[in-house]
């Protein structure tokens, strides 16, 4: 990178409005001159996707079978699933896009994704974690749990620590978590969920994606011995259908500075591709294709604490009933 795109990405870091905005995007992308997404190579790689069928999860979708991986696509309607897959195999001409259902706030539909893809795949390159919603009413999951909760934090950390054997034989290999500017704003809190009286929808879309930025560092150090990166990122602001669902007045006051679909998944798509920085380094937070602190507010960074992360995954274990024995997956898969 020269000194020039430096001290204007920089300049763009400091504000969150320009930063997460169209303008960010446009401007760094000019003068860093990234090859687009659909250029790189994905032939031969296995990539599992949650939530692929709108919004930035079907623009990273169609921009990864245009780079000709093998792409699964995990989501909750399986009708909708499957014409999603048909759609962008006609658009790609890519016939190795397959359709996978199920709803990642159950841990028992989970354990049933994770087994069909086992028995169907011998590999596994790149699991993407990117479902994600914001609810204006509270939702609970079939497990019990708050339904964001459960769906992007359990469900996620589940479905890591299932496919974890099948990464770590497909090693090198990756995890790449989508989280959400929005964290910058939460704290790290144990548990995660708000009490029902106190619920307020992107509060605890906030809460959940923070738990995620943790989480990525906790896989990280934990899947480093099986060559498996761990990293998270943020897509700046998007106008997608679910930020004009969940927030109907910031996405209306932002608008002309929204980012496109495609815009929001390119840095999804260049780590799922490229090696020398998503192998390189682990446990990363990152917006267009930088790594970036997880911190801009003190009383987040006073949060984040050993004991705190301790007990984010103890609570993770325990409400996806998973054992934590990844030492014996990776032995095992070595």
């Amino acid at each position: 990178m020269t000194h020039w795109a430096r001290t204007l990405d920089a300049a763009l870091e400091a504000s969150f409005l320009l930063s997460f905005s169209r303008v960010g995007f446009s401007l760094r992308n000019r003068a860093e001159r990234w090859p687009p997404p659909e250029t790189l190579s994905l032939d031969g790689r296995v990539i599992l996707l949650t939530g692929g069928t709108s919004g930035i999860g079907r623009a990273a979708a169609e921009q990864l079978a245009r780079a000709r991986a093998t792409l699964v696509l995990l989501a909750r309607d399986p009708e909708r699933t499957r014409a999603t897959a048909e759609a962008i195999t006609a658009a790609s001409g890519n016939d190795r896009v397959s359709a996978l259902h199920t709803d990642m706030g159950d841990p028992d539909a989970v354990r049933s994704a994770a087994e069909q893809l086992l028995r169907t795949h011998a590999r596994l390159d790149v699991l993407i974690h990117n479902a994600g919603a914001v609810h204006s009413a509270r939702r609970v999951a079939p497990g019990g749990l708050e339904a964001t909760v459960a769906s992007q934090v359990v469900g996620p950390f589940l479905l890591t620590a299932l496919l974890a054997g099948l990464l770590a034989r497909s090693a090198p290999a990756r995890v790449l978590t989508m989280s959400s500017g929005g964290m910058y704003l939460a704290p790290l809190r144990v548990p995660p969920e708000l009490a029902p009286e106190r619920y307020d929808g992107p509060r605890q879309y906030a809460l959940a994606k923070r738990a995620q930025v943790v989480l990525n560092e906790l896989w990280a150090e934990r899947l480093a011995p099986a060559a498996v990166a761990c990293h998270a990122l943020h897509p700046g602001w998007v106008d997608t259908p679910g930020l004009r669902e969940g927030l109907p007045r910031f996405a209306r006051l932002l608008r002309p500075l929204l980012r496109s679909p495609a815009e929001g998944a390119d840095g999804l798509v260049w780590l799922a591709a490229a090696d020398g920085a998503a192998l390189g380094t682990s446990g990363g937070f990152w917006l267009d294709r930088r790594r970036r602190g997880v911190h801009r507010l003190p009383s987040t960074r006073r949060s984040d604490s050993a004991e705190a992360r301790r007990a984010l995954w103890a609570y993770c274990l325990e409400r996806s009933g998973w054992d934590g024995d990844l030492d014996a997956v990776i032995r095992a898969a070595s």
